[in-house]
């Protein structure tokens, strides 16, 4: 087997939907016409309520529940079957008023404090969102062409802030899947004159209007308006539709809790004044995604009871977000998420596998959860390293993985032509769970996703390899530049004989490519890989895994501290330690590897030694040009 070293040389949601029929030069569809009466659970009048599928637009580009002409609502599944009448009487009550001043905790104290507390939220994020524009736009009834683009788009998508300028239509995405979605559909749809609809979508700046951020009287308003709303004798906030509040609409503020900013200073007030919240309502406020809401598991840990009725959130993936909160209450009924159930059972289990202590759901009580009793603890084995077989498949491995790593992180890949069989195979897959990969730090890796639960049709699966060395080795070098943390790494090595060795590798890396700003995700890489000449390995397989880490692996991750000095010539750091030290000398001095590891041998791996040494050697002169080769 080849040494690898030696191979070098050469807001609008979804309007309509599957049932809203896209009524070819016949205009906008037609309908009955519904008035929906909102109640504070967010339910219409008199009932539980199922899920509609038909969404209408207001002006600002935010979906109206209330039907214009020509607009009609298809029912859906109702999780439970028949109208709730009263629904929850803690989550479906009128507003009741509670204190005028916060205090921590509920009470009473005077308050005000909000300017001297810089209660200002953070403003928008700079990732990239889209800019689409339908030239001529203006001449189409804006219910006809939302749903004639979300009929021919496979993606379900959220027109945020829809305008007219001129004769042009343009309105906002906020991910590249979307966006690329809308723009392969250009030309696809006819108008009733025979014209095709264009569509071009341009990278922008997140929309100024979500980053506006709430000034400090503003700040104030909604802090005595959030006291009006809450209840402290049972600790519950009612937020119900809180942009439609009259007292805030008096003082010209609006808090669109859908835009970054004005669910920030909510988490704020609620952080700062009611740690000890138990209920919240957020029914009726048109959120579609719920990433500002994570921070509630840690300022709001007694949260039991949250009612997001009446939303736009259109996958239960989105719920992944909150599933750490302990909820045992929990509203979803009128969300888009809920077309996507066929049956109450199904409904049920995907809530509650991931909120398990649920006792009610949208009002309806449920099982109680199944546990047990167990007299003692059971211990958790604690977690295992890597398994080598022996110690001298462990030296091997380890080796090569030093020096793939070496090349694949230096900006040019190119060399790992020699690691691959000319017959070699590889793909790249990044997690199913995720609802939206493309607003997370997997966006540069979407595209190239191979995840066999996504991918149904054989032929894209087959298309989505990549085959040959050359393919293979091009394609490595079209993903972001990284910088793996080999302290991190562990391999299983599952099957080793004198003609194979399969073995697996999990750790983290940086994403430093200069497109996008610095981000550490987690990796798992399975090799398969055929004796070479001279003692080394030829890549026959390479499955590539990558998803986002975890808070613990990205505060572990690159924290490995220096090496202390050892009296002894024998080195107290272990394989793994010293190839670390082996990579990174090289890369700091650009040293070759087998120059770095006898610099390092010489020196008692005492890296700061070595380093000093090398920098007063390098400015003398004394160090041979063989050393870079």
């Amino acid at each position: 087997m080849a040494d690898f070293g030696r191979y070098y040389n050469e807001h609008d949601d979804r309007v309509g939907g599957p049932h809203f029929r896209n009524h070819k030069s016949r205009g906008p569809p037609r309908g009955r016409v519904y008035s929906v009466h909102q109640r504070l659970r967010g339910g219409p009048a008199g009932g539980f309520s199922p899920c509609f599928s038909g969404r209408f637009v207001d002006e600002d580009g935010d979906v109206n529940l209330n039907s214009g002409q020509g607009g009609a609502f298809q029912r859906r599944f109702n999780p439970y079957g028949q109208a709730n009448r009263r629904g929850d009487g803690r989550m479906a009550r009128d507003r009741r008023g509670g204190f005028r001043r916060f205090r921590p905790g509920g009470g009473s104290q005077q308050s005000g404090n909000a300017e001297r507390q810089g209660a200002a939220p953070v403003s928008g994020n700079s990732k990239t969102w889209y800019k689409i524009t339908i030239p001529f736009g203006k001449k189409y009834d804006k219910r006809w062409l939302l749903s004639s683009l979300q009929n021919h788009c496979p993606i379900p998508f959220t027109p945020v802030h829809y305008s007219t300028e001129g004769q042009k239509v343009q309105f906002y995405v906020e991910d590249s899947n979307t966006a690329s979605a809308l723009r392969n559909i250009s030309h696809r749809i006819k108008d009733n004159e025979g014209y095709k609809v264009v569509v071009i979508t341009n990278p922008c700046s997140p929309p100024s209007f979500l980053q506006s951020d709430l000034k400090e009287q503003d700040l104030e308003h909604l802090k005595q308006c959030m006291s009006k709303r809450f209840d402290s004798s049972e600790q519950f906030l009612d937020l119900n539709s809180i942009r439609n509040d009259q007292d805030l609409i008096s003082q010209n503020i609006s808090v669109i809790l859908s835009r970054k900013s004005c669910m920030e200073a909510v988490i704020k007030i609620i952080k700062e004044n009611i740690p000890q919240l138990t209920a919240l309502n957020l029914s009726n406020n048109k959120l579609y995604k719920l990433d500002d809401l994570t921070e509630l598991v840690n300022i709001a840990p007694n949260l039991r009871t949250l009612n997001l009725s009446n939303n736009e959130l259109k996958s239960e993936q989105e719920l992944d977000k909150l599933k750490s909160l302990k909820l045992t209450e929990l509203w979803l009924d009128r969300n888009p998420l809920c077309d996507h159930f066929t049956d109450q059972a199904t409904y049920i289990s995907a809530i509650c596998g991931r909120f398990p202590r649920l006792l009610k759901l949208d009002g309806h009580s449920l099982p109680a959860p199944i546990g047990f009793d167990v007299e003692t603890r059971t211990a958790v084995p604690s977690c295992k390293g890597s398994y080598f077989v022996s110690d001298e498949v462990k030296e091997f491995i380890l080796r090569f993985l030093n020096q793939f790593y070496s090349v694949y992180d230096s900006g040019n890949r190119q060399p790992l032509l020699n690691a691959y069989h000319d017959g070699a195979c590889f793909s790249l897959s990044i997690p199913f769970t995720m609802h939206n990969p493309s607003k997370s730090n997997l966006g540069e890796y979407v595209n190239h996703n191979r995840n066999i639960k996504r991918i149904k049709d054989p032929v894209t699966r087959f298309r989505m390899l990549k085959h040959t060395r050359l393919n293979v080795v091009a394609f490595l070098n079209e993903l972001p530049k990284t910088q793996h943390d080999l302290a991190s790494f562990t391999v299983d090595v599952n099957t080793c004989s004198q003609t194979l060795l399969v073995f697996t590798v999990s750790g983290v890396f940086k994403d430093i490519d200069s497109k996008s700003k610095e981000t550490t995700l987690a990796f798992s890489r399975v090799f398969v890989a055929v004796p070479a000449m001279n003692n080394g390995l030829c890549l026959v397989n390479d499955a590539l895994f990558v998803r986002n880490a975890t808070t613990e692996e990205i505060r572990r991750a690159f924290a490995t501290p220096a090496p202390t000095p050892s009296s002894s010539p024998v080195s107290t750091h272990s394989p793994t330690q010293q190839q670390e030290m082996i990579s990174n000398f090289s890369q700091k001095f650009q040293m070759n590897l087998e120059w770095s590891q006898k610099w390092l041998q010489q020196n008692d791996w005492d890296f700061n030694r070595a380093a000093q040494l090398f920098t007063e050697l390098k400015a003398q002169g004394s160090i041979s040009e063989a050393a870079f080769t």
